[in-house]
């Protein structure tokens, strides 16, 4: 789990704590667009004179038809400057490229990686542009599984979904992650933010809520649900997506995701289990706070990981292997 940003240009917690370890077009839109296409199909069908002039050469029903198709209009609040999702090519990092990771605004700008990991909410459009400008790539940091009191959608997060606490995070709560039809829209709505800000991949923060004491007996399926869901989300919008942390649940998870970010696993003796994301050719984008750079780099850097070491406070400070 993630320190949330300080100096936020709006209001934060006022402390540092530890580190924190679909939308999917609307149905009735999909079946609309389906009984269109059908209709103009039997329309052309029925004008071609049927199956005889089909047999003939005439153009086939589906042949004509479809292009005379719009495509939907962007559902949700979504961006028109977006390129259309079919022809958006989502970015597919590769392992080993260079990363920061920043929660705190603003960001420092200066700091020599090809990806910048930030506050997606926090950031706004400008500061991808100018990211974008300089050659990197940017990531949306968004906390999709506890619910943060100093959030703009606070509000938007009825009490039934609101756990305990997150231990060491008193402005914080876990989410019910079982209750999907409550989930998803909020969660599509920040990743719309993401999407419209230009920003090219997510990292969704709290991903392993059925091994925390949430309040709510949830289990790995319903995680697996929720992270599959997650992941929807962001490719619907044209953005990569990273799994974070979520280690045991990685071999059912990596080829959903096209990257991993990893907090401690060299202090926790875990760095393995996230060679499947290289194997798979996809980076692990892995930090550690506690532990100095001569006590891992030499592992993780076998490993293929993008390590760095960071401050709790997620600053622009780091030290790279």
């Amino acid at each position: 789990m993630d320190s949330p940003p300080t100096g936020m240009l709006t209001a934060g917690p006022p402390d540092l704590g530890p580190p924190r370890r679909r939308r999917t077009r609307p149905w009735a839109v999909v079946i609309a667009l389906l009984v269109i296409v059908l209709i103009a199909a039997l329309i052309t069908y029925v004008r071609s004179g049927g199956p005889a002039a089909t047999a003939a050469g005439t153009a086939g029903p589906v042949g004509t038809a479809a292009p005379a198709v719009s495509a939907p209009a962007p559902a949700g609040g979504q961006s028109t400057t977006q390129p259309p999702l079919a022809q958006k090519e989502i970015w597919r990092p590769e392992a080993g490229v260079s990363w920061q990771w920043q929660l705190q605004v603003p960001v420092d700008q200066s700091v020599d990686a090809a990806v910048y990991d930030i506050d997606g909410l926090e950031n706004d459009a400008s500061v991808v542009a100018s990211l974008h400008a300089a050659g990197r790539k940017v990531i949306c940091y968004v906390d999709v599984g506890g619910w943060e009191n100093y959030r703009a959608d606070a509000a938007d997060f009825p009490e039934s979904v609101k756990g305990n606490t997150i231990d060491g995070w008193p402005d914080e709560k876990w989410l019910d992650i079982r209750q999907l039809d409550v989930l998803r829209p909020i969660m599509a709505a920040r990743f719309d933010t993401c999407a419209e800000r230009g920003y090219d991949g997510v990292e969704p923060d709290l991903m392993d809520a059925a091994s925390a004491d949430t309040g709510f007996p949830l289990t790995p399926a319903d995680q697996i649900t929720y992270n599959l869901m997650i992941a929807d989300l962001a490719h619907e919008r044209g953005m990569a997506v990273g799994l974070k942390n979520d280690l045991t649940q990685i071999p059912e998870l990596v080829s959903h995701f096209e990257f991993s970010v990893n907090e401690q696993c060299a202090e926790y003796s875990e760095c393995e289990m996230l060679v499947p994301f290289i194997a798979a050719g996809k980076p692990v984008f892995h930090a550690e706070y506690d532990l100095p750079t001569t006590a891992y780099c030499q592992q993780t850097t076998a490993l293929g990981f993008s390590s760095i070491r960071k401050e709790l406070d997620l600053s622009a400070w780091r030290e790279t292997c």
